[in-house]
């Protein structure tokens, strides 16, 4: 996110001597994005942060695809995936492709025992049920029901959760996640028409600074492969940093839907933006004001993109019956819209309840059998008289 933040102590000019008050000095590292082109963060440690003692093993984490070409509209029945103890077993990827993949979890217990760090995505972590803090080396943010959590690709971070019963949506893009260029002038500040702006957003707070040496367990995704490696210092001596990259919350709840006389097109739910996919939020908001307006959206055809939609809370208008966690594929290359009734029930209608996360991807999605074993197996037939 475009827009500069800086936290815990730092020297007045970047690549001088910063002396610590004991003797000796901290070390400086660059923490960025896209070569030296994209967003970074200057960051000063306790220790020079590239002592590895041991590097314990790696194990492949690429999803496999049950169903590799698929053009079945597809349910995904979410909150049955179980809850598992650790973080990581706890994700379940669903659906895949080159650009992203997309994961629930149910994780029921807080991430402790070792740090993470994803090297080949940014993460985006929307929190269904439960709450706690996300721990990074660049502060803490407590997080709760409805927050989206952006973490930049390299964040070393952990988890703290208040309760054993947690949901999480999870998407790991393979491309820089940002606000959508449309609501942003060329300085990158938020405008005026844009349904949410930088107060919105949570940023790091209560840096955790750990000066020690010893045994830490890192767990490095890289190329679909989780490498464990050992640290000779902790991961978390950050004593301060400045800059454009750095992990935030948004609350689904903070977003401003925006509306009008007729239905408007899902680019006005748009919340983040890539270069091969779009997340959207779908919030309770007034419906069309045209005296003859139809609230339900209009059939369409998926010819460029997959949807997903992942259910999170109250009646969605255009489906005749769906549940919190479930999730709805309509792939690319057939038309979908309103189920049986719902454009003639829609009619009339002045609000909406319905709270959803979607993420359209440009090229389609594969299967997992983790998917598979979610799917109800009959909603293709549902827009069926």
């Amino acid at each position: 996110m475009p827009f500069y933040t800086k936290l815990g102590q730092i020297p007045h000019k970047r690549h001088t001597t910063f002396s610590k008050p004991n003797g000796g000095y901290f070390y400086e590292e660059l923490f960025g994005t896209i070569g030296f082109d994209g967003m970074s963060s200057l960051l000063y440690h306790h220790h020079r942060p590239t002592q590895v003692k041991e590097i314990i093993g790696a194990k492949n984490v690429q999803p496999q695809a049950a169903i590799d070409k698929n053009i079945t509209s597809r349910m995904l029945q979410g909150f049955k995936v179980k809850p598992v103890a650790d973080f990581l077993e706890s994700r379940k990827t669903v659906l895949f492709n080159s650009d992203v993949h997309i994961s629930l979890a149910a994780p029921s217990a807080s991430l402790r025992n070792y740090f993470y760090k994803n090297a080949d995505a940014d993460e985006l972590l929307f929190v269904h049920q439960g709450s706690g803090t996300l721990r990074t080396f660049l502060g803490n943010i407590k997080f709760g029901y409805g927050d989206y959590l952006l973490i930049p690709r390299g964040m070393i971070y952990q988890i703290d959760f208040d309760t054993t019963e947690n949901r999480l949506l999870i998407v790991d893009s393979f491309h820089p996640l940002y606000t959508p260029k449309r609501y942003r002038n060329y300085f990158g500040q938020l405008l005026e028409h844009s349904p949410f702006c930088e107060r919105d957003l949570r940023t790091p707070q209560n840096l955790e600074t750990y000066d020690e040496k010893g045994e830490f367990i890192i767990k490095i995704k890289k190329e679909g492969t989780l490498h464990e490696v050992v640290y000779a210092t902790h991961p978390f001596d950050v004593v301060g940093w400045d800059g454009y990259n750095f992990p935030y919350a948004f609350n689904i709840k903070d977003f401003e839907p925006i509306t009008g006389r007729v239905h408007q097109p899902p680019p006005v739910h748009q919340t983040f933006e890539t270069s091969a996919f779009v997340v959207c939020s779908f919030c309770p908001r007034l419906y069309d004001y045209h005296p003859e307006a139809v609230p339900a959206p209009y059939n369409h055809s998926n010819i460029d993109s997959d949807e997903m939609l992942y259910y999170v809370d109250g009646d969605f208008m255009s489906r005749n019956h769906v549940e919190k966690g479930y999730i709805s594929l309509h792939p690319a290359g057939i038309p979908h819209g309103p189920h049986p009734g719902a454009m003639e029930r829609s009619i009339g209608q002045t609000v909406t309840e319905e709270l959803a996360v979607m993420v359209d991807t440009f090229k389609p999605l594969k299967l997992t059998q983790a998917a598979l074993d979610l799917d109800d197996g009959s909603y293709w037939k549902s827009w069926l008289d």
